[in-house]
């Protein structure tokens, strides 16, 4: 299987060995979803055959290079990522309301919220069955991984507590809605594989800070790039509504100037037309750049993080990750 992300690890030996694992999950993963029941086993893998980017298995990979990349939880523990995600994924287009998912239709749009519900709730049992075999340490970690991802969407459903600034609040949900499951899939790559404690911590506190990046950047591409590009429906945060960094940027240092378009950001936008005028003024808005510089900060800190892991081809890679992150287009 070819990277999906079109990463330059530096060592042509390294990326074969990942694109050959990655072909390997690749296999295991639709294995996973396989049931008795057919419909089950399609509407699970209309998402997960749509592709993606293959992110977070690709950081377990990444991970246990570190150390003994041969072992054999890798792979499962590889799988049991991409599936937690994909089922979050599931349960956000039902929130949403979203139309498109990895540039083709959601499953909520095509049979329901039921159906696209229930699909996300039979992946995660899938998880449960896999994590099982992986003993209770990897139960632990995930477990505790749920409850972020949970608190994560709770808090953001809910809005900011009185006080408290709402950029803060933003980070701190993507943090445990994004950081917290690129955590646990870096933290599971190098101790399968046979770290030292340092190196688990080490890499595992770098996902976390380049899962923040990550998204930070997603939904940059989500303002910039059109559906053709990325996937999804662009201005999809504007139409529910839901605030992202730059707008809550916009929204704490308004100006007289900012009127309108804050006027336009106070509530869903229905209006296509004006989906499209809001679209425009946000990709012109000096505070997307502001988004941006927070964006590399988290990836600057994230390269800071990886001070335990020795030199070689493992950290250059990540190295080479955290400008790819907040660097792409797509």
């Amino acid at each position: 299987m070819s990277l999906t992300m079109p990463l330059d690890f530096g060592d042509e030996r390294l990326r074969t060995d990942i694109e050959s694992s990655l072909a390997t999950i690749e296999d295991a993963i639709h294995a996973a979803i396989a049931s008795e029941f057919p419909f089950a086993t399609s509407a699970a893998d209309h998402l997960v055959s749509a592709g993606g980017k293959r992110f977070r298995p690709l950081l377990t990979l990444l991970a246990a290079h570190a150390g003994d990349a041969s072992a054999w939880q890798v792979v499962p523990a590889a799988v049991i990522v991409e599936l937690t995600h994909a089922a979050t994924l599931y349960h956000d287009d039902v929130m949403d309301e979203a139309p498109l998912r990895r540039g083709r239709e959601s499953a909520n749009s095509r049979w329901g919220n039921t159906v696209a519900i229930l699909t996300g709730d039979f992946l995660f049992a899938k998880v449960s069955q896999l994590l099982a075999d992986l003993g209770p340490e990897a139960v632990r970690i995930h477990a505790h991984t749920f409850e972020r991802l949970c608190i994560g969407q709770i808090n953001e459903t809910r809005g900011p507590a009185q006080g408290m600034d709402p950029v803060d609040h933003h980070i701190k949900v993507l943090a445990d809605k994004t950081g917290s499951l690129i955590s646990t899939s870096l933290r599971y790559g190098a101790m399968f594989s046979g770290c030292s404690p340092e190196v688990i911590e080490a890499l595992a506190t770098y996902g976390e800070r380049i899962g923040v990046a990550f998204q930070l950047a997603d939904d940059l591409v989500d303002l910039t790039s059109d559906s053709a590009d990325s996937g999804k429906t662009p201005g999809t945060d504007i139409r529910e509504g839901v605030p992202t960094l730059t707008t809550l940027l916009i929204q704490r240092e308004a100006s007289s100037a900012d009127s309108a378009l804050l006027e336009a950001l106070a509530g869903p936008v229905y209006d296509e037309k004006t989906v499209s005028e809001v679209l425009a003024s946000l990709r012109n808005h000096r505070q997307l750049d502001q988004a941006r510089q927070i964006a590399r900060t988290w990836s600057d800190e994230a390269r800071a993080s990886l001070g335990p892991l020795p030199t070689g081809p493992v950290r250059d890679a990540l190295d080479l990750l955290c400008d790819y992150v907040v660097e792409r287009t797509a």
